[in-house]
């Protein structure tokens, strides 16, 4: 009997992949032929897991299962089904809106899926992946949800509250994926800065991370969304102690204006913040830092955009990136502030803050032709070998561009030597 062919089409995060590569697992394991984002449907159920996070990427994921409705209609797929974060959020007004669709579910309860397709309670191993992306390396989601409640953020309403996943189970889904040929693992959660509170009573990133360090086989490990305000500070000193843990920290800012950050509900000053990233960068010599800024929030005039971009000037990030405020349904921001900055501002400001970055990013990389640097290999190209540095995360940073002069493989590490740079991208040799 052929098996059933099951499509996977992931919207919006790493952490929604995650749940992805679970899925996938979960089919594979009940008798389904699951593949992940073919480029032709092959033709009996779609699976799409939608991000609802901001407006453009709930129209995204509207447009994604607007085209596969069209696909149903015409008889390249048998059946459509939908989760994830768009879903749990308006699954009910999309029901009404969606006929077509055979079922909805959520963030969390898209096991049921299986149990449903599979006619029966489904095989399943606890955090056992499909991993989709090179096989050299792969995303690690220590908790779910959020406790912080920014006052433009919906994802609390999405996620529910922050729970931790425990240490040890953390410790043998790495120990395991480093036995599949996994190198690089890099650090997911919406407040990494939180974890270990809710089950442990305190923070416990620095200990995870520690243990996780001392993994036989564990190349890399990379540290993605800390929250500034109760910022796990022991976790510097891990950092700085191993060498696989890579000199490079994710952490969203936002604003640097007291008034913003207010409004905004982070919880910190613009001088708690600089506070915080001179402390950084002193007991972390060399780390590159990557940070989210916002425009156009409600509150914020033309001096506090000014204060944003001096801001920008004197911090000289490494990694930055920008987007402007959109009101979110049922937030605490769309409830009490006016969203009265026009859209054309709020974008012209964006436009500003990213050009002085791309000019700053320039010469962070021109800093450094001539060095020697450590990269792995992510995959061939026809003229380069193309490469990451610690410093580079997968699909949102930049890349090495490495001259064919010898044979490398893909997933393995190698020293090159940066011989030119470009405004996003590096060029090195062997």
């Amino acid at each position: 009997m052929a098996r059933r062919k099951v499509d996977v089409i992931t919207l919006g995060c790493s952490k929604n992949l995650v749940d992805s590569e679970r899925l996938l697992s979960m089919f594979a394991r009940n008798g389904f032929d699951a593949c992940h984002e073919p480029e032709l449907s092959r033709g009996d159920i779609t699976v799409i897991n939608t991000c609802g996070f901001i407006g453009d990427a709930k129209e995204e994921s509207i447009d994604m299962i607007l085209r596969y409705i069209e696909a149903k209609n015409e008889g390249r797929i048998k059946s459509l089904y939908v989760m994830g974060c768009l879903s749990q959020r308006y699954r009910e007004e999309l029901k009404a809106e969606m006929p077509e669709v055979d079922g909805w579910y959520g963030k969390f309860d898209w096991h049921g899926l299986v149990t449903l397709l599979s006619h029966s309670n489904p095989a399943t191993s606890e955090y056992d992946r499909v991993i989709t992306t090179p096989r050299h390396h792969a995303y690690i989601k220590i908790a779910e949800g959020c406790n912080r409640f920014c006052s433009f953020c919906a994802i609390p309403l999405i996620t529910g509250r922050f729970k931790s996943r425990p240490i040890e189970e953390i410790l043998h889904e790495v120990t395991s994926l480093v036995s599949r040929g996994v190198k690089e693992f890099n650090i997911i959660a919406q407040d990494l800065s939180s974890y270990g509170l809710d089950i442990y009573g305190g923070q416990r990133l620095a200990e995870l991370i520690d243990r996780m360090a001392q993994i036989p086989g564990v190349g890399w490990i990379r540290l993605h969304y800390a929250y500034p305000a109760q910022f796990p500070m022991d976790i510097l000193d891990v950092m700085a102690k191993h060498p696989n843990v890579c000199k490079y920290l994710d952490i969203a800012l936002q604003h640097i204006s007291d008034g913003v950050l207010a409004n905004m509900r982070r919880h910190i000053t613009g001088a708690q913040t600089r506070e915080l990233l001179t402390e950084i960068r002193r007991r972390v010599p060399g780390i590159h830092i990557r940070t989210t800024l916002m425009t156009g929030f409600p509150g914020e005039g033309e001096k506090e955009f000014e204060e944003l971009k001096e801001f920008v000037r004197e911090q000289r990030f490494e990694r930055m990136g920008a987007f402007a405020y959109c009101e979110e349904d049922d937030t605490y921001g769309a409830k009490h502030f006016s969203d009265d900055i026009p859209e054309e501002v709020k974008q012209q400001r964006l436009s500003e803050i990213m050009d002085l970055q791309a000019e700053i990013a320039a010469a962070h990389n021109e800093s450094k032709v001539g060095d020697t640097v450590r990269v792995i290999i992510d995959r061939e190209e026809k003229d380069y070998y193309i490469g990451r540095t610690e410093w580079d995360s997968p699909e949102v940073d930049q890349e090495v561009l490495i001259k064919k002069s010898k044979e490398l493989e893909t997933g393995e590490f190698y020293d090159v030597r940066i011989i030119d740079s470009q405004f996003f991208d590096l060029i090195a040799e062997v």
